[in-house]
């Protein structure tokens, strides 16, 4: 089936769709042009979403006329008449939602104080330690270490190597529940970020660190202003 990801642009979420029906339902069967303001100001809404800043930047994602083009979308859905090339996002949405104006509305209303609430959040402090070579960088890092994939193979590689341990307070699971333990660790790159860019990412890069000693080497990596490997890390912040 076809999608509504013209131009390379993402696939549209299912909030996103949501937050369309709401002014599909709106302007009931008569779809509004790319220079309606009410099309104009969803497509403000859409591009400011926080995930995706980066998709944000090319003038093709989620234009007035990408918005229009969703609500002919959502009519082809509900009426049968229009353009075809529906998604099975917008289907399912449809499907739970089509009868519900009121709760439409209530969830659109919830996505936009999210929206408003996650970008006041990103303009102000950022919630983790800017390394000394400045914010890109150190989101980068955070990126690179947060991708669900390396993490789950390196947790997978440990538990082959006789189990799960912070390799830096060198503490167990403990107690919990096995198929709750892993939510304890994350993934740490080791590797200088400068050093660590030129290259892809190998697990031999990476240590497993419960999510506490995760965040003091990040805020020892920052109060330090250099690079911290592991055993330098464990002496600054247990002093062994």
């Amino acid at each position: 089936m076809a999608v509504t990801s013209g131009h390379g642009n993402p696939k549209w979420t299912r909030e996103e769709v949501i937050l369309a029906l709401e002014l599909y339902f709106e302007c009931g069967e008569r779809i509004p042009s790319a220079a309606d303001p009410r099309v104009r100001a969803l497509s403000e809404l859409l591009r400011a979403f926080p995930h995706h800043s980066e998709a944000a930047r090319k003038e093709s994602f989620r234009n007035p006329d990408g918005v229009a083009f969703k609500l002919q979308n959502l009519r082809q859905v509900a009426t049968g008449k229009g353009l075809g090339n529906v998604s099975q996002t917008d289907r399912a949405v449809w499907d739970e939602l089509g009868t519900a104006h009121y709760r439409v509305k209530e969830l659109a209303a919830l996505i936009k104080a999210g929206i408003n609430t996650l970008n006041e959040a990103r303009e102000s402090e950022p919630n983790y330690e800017v390394f000394a070579e400045g914010r890109v960088v150190t989101e980068t890092h955070l990126r690179r270490e947060r991708d669900p994939k390396l993490r789950s193979r390196l947790i997978e590689l440990r538990k082959k190597e006789g189990g799960l341990i912070c390799d830096l307070c060198e503490k167990v699971p403990g107690e919990v529940q096995a198929n709750l333990a892993e939510s304890i660790y994350e993934a740490h790159h080791v590797i200088p970020l400068a050093v660590g860019d030129e290259r892809s990412t190998k697990l031999s890069d990476m240590v497993l660190l419960c999510a506490c000693c995760h965040r003091l080497v990040h805020k020892a990596i920052a109060s330090e202003g250099r690079w911290l490997n592991l055993t330098e890390a464990r002496t600054i912040i247990y002093g062994k």
